[in-house]
Parts: C-alpha cells; sequence; structure tokens
C-alpha cells in the first residue's frame, strides 16, 4: 500500500495558488490605498486603485476556470454535503478530548464552513466593489452604505484569511499537500478517516506507516466515505 495519498490534483493547487496570488494582491493595494503611511510611501495613487479594482474582478476567475476540473467539481460537490460527521465533528470543539468523535471525510466541517464564508464574502466584496468602482445611479442604494459594507467585509476576510494561514503554518503536511497534490497515508488517517473509508476506534492517532511504494495514490473509496455518515 502507498505511503502517500493523492488529495489534490495539479488544476486543484492552480486554483489555490491563483486565488492566494489575487487575494493578496486586492490585500495589499488597499493598504496603499486606505491606510495613510502606506499610501504616502507608495504613491501612485491612480494604478493602485487601478491595480485593486481588475485584481477585486479576477478573483473569482480561477474558480470559475476550475470548474472544467473534475476533481474540483468533486470538491465543491464535498463542500455542498453538511453530513451528521460534520455535525459530530462541531459538537466535539466543547469536549474536553479535542479529538475524540473528530472524525471527517476529505473535508472537516471548519473547512467546508471556511470555504461557503469565503466564496460569500467575495461575492459581496465584488458585488460593493462595482458599486463604488462605476458609481451607479442607484438612488435607493446609500453610497456610505455601500463603503461600510465593503470596509466591513474587507475586515471579515482578512480575519478568516489569517486564521486560514495560522492553521496551514500550524500543520506543515496539510501545506505539503497543497503544495505537491499528496500527504501522508498516516496524517490522513488521523485528520480524514472517513476520506480513506475507515473510522478509527480509538482518538489516538495512527502509527505512521513504515512500508510500501513512496508514490502517491488516490483512496479507493474517498467519495463513498464522504457520502456516509
Amino acid at each position: 500500500m502507498p505511503e502517500r495519498v493523492l488529495r489534490f490534483s495539479p488544476a486543484e493547487r492552480a486554483v489555490h495558488r491563483a486565488t492566494g496570488l489575487l487575494f493578496l494582491v486586492c490585500l495589499l493595494t488597499a493598504l496603499a490605498l486606505y491606510v495613510a503611511p502606506v499610501a504616502q510611501l507608495v504613491g501612485r495613487r491612480p494604478l493602485v486603485q487601478t491595480v485593486h479594482e481588475w485584481a477585486g474582478l479576477l478573483l473569482p476567475v480561477p474558480v470559475l476556470l476550475g470548474l472544467w476540473s473534475g476533481p474540483f467539481r468533486a470538491d465543491l460537490r464535498r463542500f455542498d454535503r453538511f453530513t451528521d460527521h460534520d455535525r459530530r465533528w462541531l459538537a466535539s470543539l466543547r469536549s474536553s478530548d479535542p479529538r475524540r468523535g473528530r472524525f471527517a471525510g476529505k473535508f472537516n466541517a471548519g473547512q467546508k464552513l471556511w470555504a461557503v464564508f469565503f466564496a460569500g464574502a467575495v461575492l459581496v466584496m465584488l458585488g460593493t466593489g462595482l458599486l463604488l468602482w462605476f458609481t451607479f445611479p442607484l438612488g435607493f442604494v446609500p453610497q456610505a452604505g455601500v463603503v461600510l459594507v465593503h470596509d466591513a467585509g474587507a475586515y471579515a476576510l482578512v480575519a478568516v484569511v489569517a486564521g486560514h494561514v495560522m492553521k496551514a503554518v500550524a500543520d506543515p503536511e496539510a501545506r505539503r499537500g497543497m503544495r505537491t497534490g499528496s500527504v501522508r497515508r498516516s496524517w490522513a488517517a488521523r485528520e480524514h478517516a472517513l476520506w480513506l473509508g475507515q473510522k478509527p476506534k480509538s482518538p489516538m492517532p495512527p502509527p505512521p506507516y513504515s512500508g510500501g511504494s513512496s508514490s502517491p495514490s488516490a483512496p479507493h473509496a474517498s467519495q463513498a466515505a464522504d457520502d456516509a455518515a
């Protein structure tokens, strides 16, 4: 049995990187537009504003292009499915034993909620950004309200993305999975047991797998495990 398991396809990794890069451009240009010391240091406000607007407009494009990929569409369906084991995963956060009952499919409940929030927030930011960019003469939409929603959405997005980055920094194997496409089987069995079609009987992590081929393989029961309760 191979030691490594295929987790993300090249298309999925490309979507993740392109989206992250565009979000970073939006964040840095927003700092150069709205934080006075940074604005004075950078200057060239019209250029910075144009880059900010186009980066925001392009932010959904990697996801739309990713729809051509079968593995990417399959993962979107997983994000859209909230099952009993996801509810048990959330309930286990209140347990004195943080590992007890936290069995997840390819994505755990926290990752699913994060992805849904990010997608919704990006759409809100895109809509309010278009209203600010083109200044449509919509009398029933107060400009001050649009600015308030856009700014609040930006702060919320920065907060949740910061949490996402912190979780990634704390989990080198998860980062390796997004960078190379594969993860250790022992890590997958501990963090996403249902994705592998198994459910550990103990909350203790399983010992690392020490033999077999080093080439990654796709889990045979990944879709069935995610569909299971």
